[in-house]
């Protein structure tokens, strides 16, 4: 299964928690960024274009744990840059684990094999390996050959070790739906822990800006995605809401929560959401109480969120409607592979 029973049963409390304390705005998922810095230079990255300074930086233990502590979210994930990169990652992992908190350490997977030392298998830790599709696709994704069969042997070494190994892919335009069904395939041979795919965001700084997925391209494209898995022909693991995958198809229609999955790095907590920056905070409180929500999601008519339909904004929105009544017994459904 995808999300174990554990982990479902700890959000379910965390959100029912959040309910009836009547908040309105709450974290569901920190975006936690110990460093920038990359071994790969992504097409559709916007992440690695910050300057050589800041590129350098890296947060100390002490700064992520007070981030985690301050935020509150049961949820941690981990991108970068490369995140296996930080020369107290392990340092990090154990911290989180020993507070319970649910971690995504995403990497490409270059690293990953010869650091699997450093890390304990936990039910706590999930390793998030970058796969954007079958080898001749994902290499040409990350601009760089034989990064596929490198993150493939470093899954199956994970897995052997008893490691938790969900896999995340960006959908760009142009991506061959059926292609897509095989790659799906395969990863059902890796004994994964999850599949997590979403479409791409147009970051501002990313060096490739023709790819982007428009929302009623994103509504397609993903239509024929999930044909298979929504005719139920195919019971595939993937490590979402499902109620997310049917906004991916245009079946549901959801407003942004930006403050669902906050984003701490080097720079502070960035405003309004991980995906472009308006600025930083000091502060958690600051970034909650200070920012004009009004101002963001489709519905403000900013231009920069017209399109946007990733996971760190519409998860948290799917996960509160799976809260009613009607959508409960479908979302833990997904807990036990149904």
């Amino acid at each position: 299964m995808a999300i174990n029973l554990q982990q479902a049963i700890d959000i379910g409390k965390y959100l029912v928690t959040q309910r009836l304390k009547g908040r309105k705005r709450f974290p569901l998922v920190l975006m936690l960024e110990p460093l920038f810095r990359c071994n790969l230079a992504c097409n559709g990255c916007g992440k690695i274009q910050h300057p050589p300074e800041i590129l350098k930086q890296n947060l100390t233990p002490e700064q992520c744990f007070a981030a985690v502590e301050e935020c509150g979210a049961p949820v941690v994930s981990i991108p970068g840059g490369e995140p296996l990169m930080h020369p107290q990652i392990d340092e990090i992992v154990r911290g989180l684990v020993e507070r319970k908190k649910y971690i995504y350490l995403c990497t490409n997977g270059l690293l990953l094999e010869k650091s699997l030392d450093k890390f304990q298998p936990s039910p706590y830790l999930t390793f998030s390996v970058h796969l954007d599709g079958m080898r001749e696709l994902h290499d040409k994704s990350v601009d760089r050959k034989g990064v596929f069969d490198i993150a493939v042997k470093a899954i199956r070494a994970a897995k052997a070790r008893g490691f938790r190994v969900a896999t995340n892919t960006t959908i760009f335009d142009g991506t061959d739906p059926k292609e897509m069904h095989e790659f799906f395939e395969f990863l059902e041979t890796l004994n994964t822990d999850g599949m997590m795919i979403s479409p791409g965001y147009s970051y501002e700084l990313a060096p490739d800006q023709n790819h982007f997925l428009q929302r009623e391209q994103t509504h397609a494209l993903f239509r024929e995605i999930l044909a298979p898995q929504k005719a139920g022909k195919k019971n595939w693991n993937f490590n979402h809401n499902p109620l997310y995958l049917d906004f991916l198809t245009g079946e549901k229609d959801y407003e942004c929560t930006p403050w669902g999955s906050p984003s701490y790095s080097v720079l502070g907590w960035q405003k309004p959401c991980y995906l472009f920056g308006d600025g930083y905070y000091a502060t958690f409180k600051e970034l909650l109480e200070e920012t004009d929500w009004s101002q963001y999601g489709r519905a403000s008519g900013n231009p920069k969120c017209a399109d946007c339909m990733m996971h760190c904004g519409y998860e948290p929105t799917a996960a509160m409607d799976a809260m009613q009544p009607q959508n409960i017994a479908r979302s833990l459904g997904t807990v036990f592979g149904k």
